[in-house]
């Protein structure tokens, strides 16, 4: 964690020193440090956007609690920042956060996911930005978030977009959607509130159904636990206990954006 006293030139120099092993994390904290030291005014809207969403479950709470109250933190965020509440890297960038969009969505094509015959489901969908991104590149996206205020931002995002829609979800399950539904899933940075809220395996369960034979899952960031190793095991445990193989385990494919990826796909299909 950042003490709320750090300035966004300190913070610069935490990135620089991190230096980590992993080329890509690498240039992407350096291009991180010249932001904060470029655009110093962001960092107070980063900050704020930061401290709308807790990960300290209180003691007691459910998990329609922990969603409720992230719900709540991410309506907040978004009226702040709507790039920054999705990607606090962006650093309120729309243009960086565009970026890193681009090559999520050049990653997804080379993977197969994409198609113009295809429906995907997006769990998390947040303000839309794979929505608009990849309406051109599938035959229907459906985009669910808990937050409100996310939702109408997306709406107001894909206005033009004919072949997407957004539902307001509860965060618990899937249940408003048939089985074998869906040829692809997208989970872009919502598994680890998935993670938060207990609610990761119902999840698994729920995608294993939704989706048709040889249905593809992109799951980008699984949690926020800083371990990549307790990550892969518990995507492994999870796709082989629902009848899925991982095709991809933890890599880290962009330059733009520190996510660690993971594709699993359904038994069957061609």
């Amino acid at each position: 964690c950042i003490d709320k006293t750090t300035s966004a030139a300190q913070l610069a120099d935490v990135a620089l020193d991190m230096r980590p092993s992993h080329v890509s994390r690498r240039c992407w904290l350096e291009g991180i440090a010249t932001m904060l030291r470029d655009k110093a005014d962001a960092f107070d809207a980063v900050r704020r956007v930061a401290a709308c969403v807790s990960h300290d479950p209180a003691s007691g709470e459910t998990a329609a609690m922990t969603v409720e109250r992230l719900a709540g933190g991410f309506d907040r965020a978004a009226a702040i920042s709507p790039a920054a509440s999705v990607q606090l890297s962006s650093l309120d960038d729309e243009d960086r956060l565009s970026a890193t969009t681009g090559e999520i969505a050049f990653w997804l094509e080379r993977q197969g996911m994409l198609g113009t015959r295809n429906r995907i489901l997006d769990i998390g969908c947040g303000i839309g930005r794979l929505e608009h991104a990849l309406g051109a590149m599938a035959g229907r996206i459906v985009g669910i978030d808990i937050s409100p205020r996310m939702i109408a931002i997306a709406r107001r995002r894909c206005a033009g977009v004919a072949n997407v829609e957004f539902r307001l979800t509860t965060g618990l399950d899937l249940g408003d959607f048939a089985d074998q539904s869906f040829d692809g899933v997208l989970a872009l940075d919502s598994f680890p509130y998935l993670v938060l809220a207990d609610v990761a395996e119902r999840h698994f369960g729920e995608i294993a159904r939704v989706l048709r034979p040889g249905g593809m899952a992109a799951i980008l960031n699984y949690s926020y636990r800083a371990s990549p190793d307790i990550d892969s095991r518990d995507i492994n445990r999870l796709a082989h206990g629902f009848g899925m193989d991982v095709l991809v385990d933890g890599e880290m494919p962009f330059g733009s954006w520190d996510g660690t990826v993971f594709l699993i796909r359904v038994g069957g299909g061609t």
